[in-house]
């Protein structure tokens, strides 16, 4: 098994399988979307033909919602997998959120959050999309002061309420709008169907990976993660391996339509901070050396752009300058890296 070339075509970074930017989120499950910016090259780079303009399409429409979900961070989800993902993690969401809260020594009573969301709700009915700015001043209407730390908790409520999800993509500012206006009712899972199909998504697309992994990218207790893995029966296989100097004996597992065919050596990518292609994982060092990590990501959760070579991570480049600037911290690079970059300053002008 070679972990690497597997990862790189199962997340799609490789021969991708998709042209559209929604389908990507799907078959994603969830993606990390902490960078408003870079987040729709996240999107856009596992897409046969990326393209700003396509993302920001799938975006306004409703069909890629943005929401702070797993781990009380933000993500990307479908349409589709809205309603199911967010009775699933919305529980844990909450506690970390309300973890931050204590350690922040905030408290908000349960009568403030009613009155707050309701101002929420109205202000996003009467403007469609509104940014934070927009509720701010709707309660300063109200003669209600309110810090931006403060005023961020209760929109954190909203969206794990279902009652606020992303509204239209603006070139720097995060918007709001109702749930109600972008996602249409579903069915109700019941909480086996949800687990099964998040387990489902987070293998198929980063693949292989371990139970280690999955509990943490999920932000569900380990016992949620066993049992969405057990309901996936015979069509997750488990694989052993401990072949790697840098790595101790871990049982990885695998889908049985893994995709195994299509890697070539010499590929560059550009990868943005927050990928699913580092964050979507406990364990790191299939990737990323221990002895670079800090180039990539420090102790507090914050992630580097970085590049990769056959998917191996050995540099860090810089996002929004007319030429590419690249730093690379190992390993020899005579190979042309200028046809990814010309890939991801194409996709800003599509």
């Amino acid at each position: 098994m070679n972990p690497i070339a597997l990862r790189l075509l199962n997340q799609q970074l490789i021969c991708p399988q998709f042209s559209e930017p929604a389908e990507v989120v799907n078959y994603m499950g969830a993606m990390q979307a902490q960078e408003y910016r870079l987040m729709r090259w996240a999107v856009a780079m596992r897409t046969k033909k990326p393209s700003a303009k396509a993302f920001k399409k799938a975006f306004d429409s409703g069909q890629i919602i943005r929401l702070h979900l797993m781990r009380g961070t933000w993500q990307l989800v479908s349409s589709e997998d809205y309603w199911p993902l967010l009775e699933l993690c919305s529980a844990k969401a909450l506690a970390v959120i309300k973890g931050w809260m204590r350690s922040n020594k905030i408290s908000i009573p349960e009568e403030e959050v009613k009155q707050i969301r309701e101002i929420l709700i109205r202000t996003a009915a009467e403007k469609g999309s509104v940014t934070k700015e927009d509720f701010a001043q709707a309660l300063a209407e109200k003669d209600i002061q309110m810090d931006d730390h403060r005023l961020s908790y209760h929109i954190r409520y909203a969206e794990l309420s279902g009652t606020l999800c992303s509204g239209d993509l603006l070139p720097m500012k995060a918007t709001y709008a109702l749930v109600a206006d972008k996602i249409k009712p579903c069915v109700k899972m019941d909480r086996d169907e949800a687990l099964a199909l998040l387990a489902r998504k987070y293998f198929q697309s980063r693949q292989p990976a371990t139970l280690e992994d999955f509990v943490w990218w999920s932000g569900l207790s380990i016992n949620d993660c066993r049992r969405g893995m057990e309901l996936l029966g015979s069509s997750l296989q488990a694989e052993h391996s401990g072949a790697r100097q840098s790595t101790c004996c871990r049982t990885y597992y695998l889908t049985a339509d893994c995709r195994t065919r299509g890697f070539r050596k010499g590929n560059y990518l550009l990868i943005p901070p927050y990928d699913e292609y580092l964050i979507g994982y406990k364990s790191r060092d299939v990737v990323l050396s221990p002895d670079y990590r800090h180039k990539a990501h420090n102790n507090s959760g914050i992630f580097q752009p970085v590049i990769a070579l056959d998917g191996v991570i050995c540099g860090n480049w810089t996002p929004f300058k007319e030429e590419l600037q690249a730093e690379f911290f190992m390993g020899e690079h005579e190979a042309d890296f200028q046809a990814e970059w010309k890939r991801y300053k194409t996709y800003q002008l599509k």
